[in-house]
């Protein structure tokens, strides 16, 4: 029987994830090529024969995803495999409506068939969007599992924008790791965190390699997940994040929808900025998809190291980038810190971007008078900080999960706003772990 020919749609991440655990040593297919979307710089590469297996010693070539339907056609593809997320549903019908008429069928893969089996408990942190919040969901987890004596390792849902080879199983567990593999702003925003409580976090390309190497120094792996994907691995326990300042998206967001359906626990995060209205449509839409579920709601109080240089001033804000792009937020927690403190202005730095952040705003452009921390490779860092050193502002409000002033060189005064979950009500993520037996 003659094999399938099959594209997978990606974004450098999900997309090796399902070829690895079900089509590389699966003789009853064929992938004749990747696609590569929402992240730069990441088609016109090769998935490398390293990591591709034996039948396919060429390794795979990646291409940019508006030659999909030429593609179809050039390599007589039967199956087009739909692998990235926080798109939403009319999206995604919409590209299998560009599939279907060039001949082709679209799949989207089930949750349980790329899922790897860990040997110790799993806990995964998920979400409906980007930028709900799971960051400090999963380090708060940590803090409480490591004080009940549990060695606890995280796994971060993927992001190889390098050397896909030597990015195969990473291990983090200090500072000077993020410079060894070479990290964009977008993976340190992620591992930094977790290096900074004492914690050791994997990430890479193969998720049951890394898995395996996980699984020698913990007791329990977290997965922190991406985007708001579905786990890689089978879960003992599944908290997903919901979002009340998008209300409403957790019903219509792919595949976000159904890591809330698979949720044991729904955390609503950041409520003490939120609309009471909106609080209770996220409520009810919970209730109606997953009615199982234990809801968490939860605070995010901010934590600003130099509120002084706020109040009265003019401010450029820089966001999560991911969070603004197609995470499609109008602000986070840099916006509104300014408001809170008193900004006098926040300044628009359109007119001052360079190069590759020019582009975002052009790819982008509800993102508004928000700075977006961009930094997927070494030239868009440089074009990132060249756009806030150009940007006229009296101080920088950063909103990002790390300290950008630590890698970049910002010619103006600049103050971190971070942020925890903080439980509010009986029911914690403490109080679910005990109640699991967990701790």
């Amino acid at each position: 029987m003659s094999r399938k020919n099959v594209l997978i749609m990606g974004a450098a991440g999900r997309d090796f994830h399902n070829f690895n655990v079900y089509f590389r040593d699966n003789e009853n297919y064929n992938v004749v090529a990747f696609t590569a979307t929402q992240i730069p710089n990441i088609d016109g590469r090769m998935y490398p024969a390293e990591l591709a297996g034996k039948l396919y010693p060429e390794g795979i070539k990646i291409y940019d995803e508006k030659d999909l339907v030429e593609l179809i056609k050039n390599f007589d593809v039967h199956e087009v495999v739909f692998a990235y997320s926080d798109v939403p549903f009319n999206y995604v019908m919409t590209k299998a409506s560009i599939v279907n008429a060039a001949g082709a069928s679209f799949r989207l893969m089930g949750a349980e068939e790329t899922m790897v089996k860990s040997t110790k408990p799993v806990i995964s942190v998920l979400a409906v969007r980007t930028g709900c919040g799971k960051s400090q969901t999963s380090r708060k987890l940590v803090k409480i599992l490591r004080e009940a004596g549990k060695k606890v390792v995280a796994i971060r849902h993927p992001m190889p924008y390098g050397d896909l080879v030597k990015q195969k199983v990473q291990r983090f567990a200090t500072l000077d790791d993020l410079k060894k593999h070479e990290c964009t702003i977008e993976e340190i925003e992620e591992y930094e965190p977790h290096i900074a409580m004492g914690g050791i976090i994997y990430a890479g390309v193969d998720y049951e390699a890394i898995l395996r190497e996980a699984e020698k120094e913990a007791d329990i792996i977290l997965w922190d997940g991406g985007n708001n994907d579905t786990s890689f691995y089978k879960s003992d326990l599944t908290f997903t994040v919901v979002d009340p300042h998008r209300a409403g998206h957790e019903l219509i967001y792919y595949p976000g929808n159904t890591s809330l359906r698979m949720a044991d626990v729904a955390v609503i995060n950041k409520i003490d900025s939120a609309d009471e209205a909106n609080i209770l449509t996220v409520i009810n839409n919970i209730r109606s998809v997953n009615p199982n579920a234990v809801i968490i709601e939860g605070a995010s109080p901010l934590i600003v190291d130099k509120p002084e240089i706020i109040k009265g001033k003019r401010v450029l804000v820089v966001e999560d980038g991911p969070t603004l792009t197609h995470g499609g937020m109008k602000y986070g927690a840099g916006t509104v810190a300014a408001q809170k403190l008193g900004a006098k202005e926040i300044i628009d730095p359109r007119p001052f971007t360079v190069k590759s952040i020019t582009e975002t705003y052009e790819k982008y452009p509800n993102i508004g008078i928000l700075l977006p921390a961009m930094g997927y490779g070494e030239q868009q860092m440089k074009d990132l900080e060249e756009t806030i050193n150009k940007v006229d502002c009296d101080a920088v409000v950063i909103g990002t999960p790390i300290d950008l002033g630590r890698i970049l060189k910002i010619n103006k005064p600049s103050t971190r706003v971070m942020y925890e979950l903080q439980e509010i009500g009986s029911v914690t993520l403490e109080s679910i772990l005990k109640e699991k037996g967990i701790i």
